[in-house]
């Protein structure tokens, strides 16, 4: 009986973890993001010393990338989390690191995506991001 009932536990718990897991309840949508860059290309220059920041096309309303380190990249998309269906739901870079939504006031620091100050309970969504000289890789898988 000890050995079913260990079994039927196993079961349960692995049954279970699925749904535990995996469930992202980030206010910004979920939207295809994936695309390389090389930041030898005179077009990325912003990106090339340390603190160094730009925005690009993609994500639900754009992408801000912040060169946080000589081989670290941050990418955060452009949507303010506090309302982001609002049109007027847009960061924008105001003092490098702090990016800043006009509509809400909510400032979001671009080394993490926190919130600063402001009404905005949820941090900026963040992409994921590769960097193997001279390539940078942002995606959201």
């Amino acid at each position: 009986m000890p050995r079913k009932l260990s079994y039927l536990l196993l079961f349960l718990a692995l049954v279970s973890l699925p749904l535990a897991c995996g469930k992202d309840d980030h206010p910004v949508p979920d939207i295809w993001v994936g695309f390389t860059i090389n930041l030898e290309s005179t077009q990325y220059i912003e990106l090339n010393g340390i603190g160094g920041w730009a925005d690009f096309s993609g994500g639900y309303k754009g992408i801000i990338i912040y060169r946080w380190s000589f081989d670290e990249f941050m990418a955060f998309d452009k949507a303010c989390p506090h309302h982001p269906y609002d049109p007027c739901g847009v960061v924008a870079v105001t003092d490098p690191p702090i990016a800043t939504c006009d509509c809400c006031g909510s400032q979001f620091l671009l080394i993490d995506g926190s919130v600063v100050e402001g009404p905005s309970k949820y941090p900026l969504k963040q992409y994921r991001t590769h960097y193997q000289e001279p390539y940078l890789q942002v995606t959201n898988w």
